[in-house]
């Protein structure tokens, strides 16, 4: 059922789902599984023990599954596990994880444009946008709707939260909460996302609560500890402000600020 180029070298014992095409001069490694009308082009490098679910577009050079590059490495098998409907353009580079039984993970419908790296040991969500050469460091985590701009760094550990916004070559070193808009480096919070709040079928009224939450987190002049009590005691506990709670008070690395 799978078209597999001649000279594609596919490892025995790789599971391939129904309608997968491998291009020329790819390289699938042992304990491998690919779903449904994947599309692997040519000279793509699929590691061993990755697991790609359906409907996935993987562009020319890409590195998908390789081992991590974190020299704490000791052997040991380590995975990737890849959604559904990503799209991997030219040479992005994905590592599996670290430790042994440990894994890098992403979800569905994600979009990763070409010289983009994700690290060992990273948890990314659905509907992330990453664009060109732009880097995810180990041990991170990107939420859901996610747009990071070209030449980011994202600093190893670091949380960022869903429907944010990352412009530029930004350097990343602290937690971006969800809904804002960081930039520059040191990066600093420079509005709400409002537009990608939009875009993400947020309602009129929710954005407007958001607004208030952003105002009491940066603009009142409150650390953050006082700005979420003046948030739970003020505004209506709304599910995307559950949200920005919940990030907030388990965020480890502390939060990117305004100027």
């Amino acid at each position: 059922m799978a078209e597999i180029h001649p000279t594609a070298h596919v490892s025995e014992g790789v599971e391939l789902g129904k309608d997968v095409v491998i291009g020329p001069y790819s390289i699938v490694e042992k304990n491998v599984s690919i779903g449904d009308n994947t599309v692997i082009k040519a000279h793509v490098f699929i590691g061993e023990d990755t697991t790609i679910g359906k409907g996935n577009q993987i562009f020319q050079g890409a590195i998908v599954g390789s081992l991590t590059q974190d020299l704490k490495y000791q052997g040991g098998r380590t995975y990737l596990d890849i959604g559904d409907n990503n799209i991997i353009r030219e040479y992005v580079t994905i590592n599996r994880g670290t430790g042994d039984g440990e894994r890098t993970i992403i979800g569905n419908q994600n979009t990763f444009l070409a010289y983009t790296h994700i690290a060992h040991d990273c948890i990314l969500g659905n509907k992330i946008i990453m664009s060109n050469l732009s880097t995810i460091a180990g041990h991170s985590i990107v939420g859901d709707s996610v747009v990071i701009s070209g030449y980011v760094g994202i600093h190893q550990f670091c949380k960022i939260g869903t429907m944010a916004m990352v412009g530029g070559m930004s350097k990343v070193t602290k937690d971006v909460p969800p809904y804002v808009k960081v930039q520059g480096n040191p990066s600093y919070v420079f509005g709400l996302n409002s537009v990608g709040l939009e875009r993400n079928g947020v309602s009129k009224e929710d954005r407007r609560v958001l607004r208030r939450a952003y105002h009491y987190l940066y603009r009142s002049g409150y650390n953050v500890s006082q700005a979420v009590e003046e948030i739970k005691k003020e505004l209506d506990m709304i599910e995307p402000l559950k949200v920005l709670l919940d990030f907030l008070e388990t965020s480890e690395r502390g939060i990117v600020k305004s100027k």
